[in-house]
């Protein structure tokens, strides 16, 4: 692929651009998030709770439920929000403009059309002052050829995230969405314990203490929010002494003191002459420096040299 192919292929995304949509789409993923965390088994490090990114979307992946499974997915190629069972039943729901009131009443509706009971709780997670879904008529945008943007984005920084992945023997999650923080991460786990994480003023320690139960270098990619525009970061926990002032590539990249972690200005990486590249070059040197500096067992853990990405 040329340049200028690598550069097209990684799409604008500005925040301002969707923030509506954004904000909508984002309590969408929590409505069928939160349907995913509530008829799958549990999985250590909440690794039952994420969507996974598709050919078309965001999925579930298949969830049991009485003797079928469900897979609920977002299309934002034809723009639906798809419900199919094993058994060949299924139902549609457009996706466009509604609120998200509106949204989890068609979601509910259509499983129990399904056959499918399930109570979820209707708070949102990891959004200050959340509204419960079901009393939502304020967030109700959907810009379709927005949505489909950010699910550009998705793919590829999936792809990416996923080659790095490959590069490591030891434990890792796999790349998955987690649709509290709106982010695709992927995380490498040192197999020591962690100290207790403290959890946040979003995030309860009940949560963040099974997810950090041990010792990590994370990645991924956020589209942003109000004054911060979209990234890529990777921090580490907990987190090694001077890791804060490691080098890290590419030139791009910095230490964001408020944010506790690396970021890459997703702009500055699009535009960049290899995104794939310089993506990739991000996720490995902010790793290299949190596992140097944690005096991880490496030889243990790495593939040498990583395959050909």
């Amino acid at each position: 692929m040329s340049e200028a192919g690598a550069r097209d292929d990684w799409p604008a995304l500005a925040y301002d651009d969707w923030a509506d949509t954004q904000a909508t789409l984002h309590l969408w993923t929590q409505v069928v998030g939160k349907i995913r965390m509530t008829l799958s088994p549990p999985v250590n490090h909440w690794w039952h709770v994420p969507l996974y990114v598709t050919a078309r979307g965001l999925t579930t992946t298949p969830m049991p439920c009485g003797g079928r499974t469900l897979e609920i997915c977002f299309d934002f190629v034809a723009h639906e929000l798809r419900l199919d069972c094993s058994d060949g039943a299924g139902e549609r729901i457009a996706l466009k403009p509604m609120s998200v009131a509106a949204f989890y009443r068609a979601v509910m509706a259509a499983l129990d059309r399904l056959g499918v009971r399930v109570r979820i709780w209707t708070t949102p997670c990891e959004v200050e002052n959340p509204v419960p879904f079901e009393t939502d008529e304020v967030h109700a945008a959907y810009d379709p050829e927005a949505a489909q943007r950010f699910w550009r984005v998705l793919v590829r920084a999936d792809e990416v995230m996923k080659t790095f992945r490959g590069r490591f023997l030891g434990k890792a999650s796999p790349v998955h969405f987690f649709w509290g923080s709106f982010d695709l991460a992927v995380t490498r786990f040192s197999g020591r314990r962690a100290p207790p994480h403290p959890g946040s003023a979003i995030l309860p320690a009940s949560v963040s203490r099974e997810a950090y139960s041990h010792e990590v270098s994370s990645c991924g990619f956020w589209p942003g929010a109000a004054g911060v525009a979209p990234l890529f970061y990777a921090y580490a926990y907990p987190e090694p002494p001077g890791f804060a002032d490691a080098p890290v590539r590419p030139q791009a990249a910095y230490f964001d003191a408020g944010l506790g972690e690396f970021v890459l200005p997703y702009e500055a990486a699009r535009t960049s002459r290899a995104p794939d590249v310089a993506v990739l070059d991000f996720f490995q040197s902010t790793y290299d420096a949190a596992a140097d500096l944690a005096r991880w067992p490496r030889g243990e853990l790495e593939r040498h040299p990583p395959p050909a990405s």
